[in-house]
């Protein structure tokens, strides 16, 4: 719908690579996502770190530099403990559900 509240809300998927958001998530996991969509604490989204590195993380907190990203999963993968705050800009989608296996809200 042009001039929709929701325009420029795109639908996309994301795949999940490694354990840091075990045992919410598994490596391999599709997930439906939002672009656009407004981030929250405790949503999992899909974040850009400085570092260009793409990923997926649980939101914590906001913060004066931006969102701080966690690991579900601490002692795998790196998050916003070793590479800041990531900027609003920079969050690029909310994850909506795990699609593929087991489907499930998020």
């Amino acid at each position: 719908m042009v001039g929709s509240r929701h325009e420029g809300r795109r639908l996309g998927f994301a795949v999940v690579r490694g354990e840091s958001m075990s045992p919410t998530l598994s490596p391999g996991d599709r997930l439906l996502v939002r672009y656009g969509a407004a981030p929250a604490p405790g949503r999992v989204v899909v974040a850009r770190f400085a570092t260009g590195t793409v990923a997926v993380k649980r939101i914590a907190e906001r913060r004066d530099q931006g969102w701080w990203l966690l690991s579900d999963n601490a002692e795998a993968g790196e998050d916003s403990r070793a590479r800041g705050a990531v900027p609003e800009d920079d969050v690029l989608a909310v994850v909506l559900l795990r699609v593929w296996p087991r489907p499930r809200l998020l």
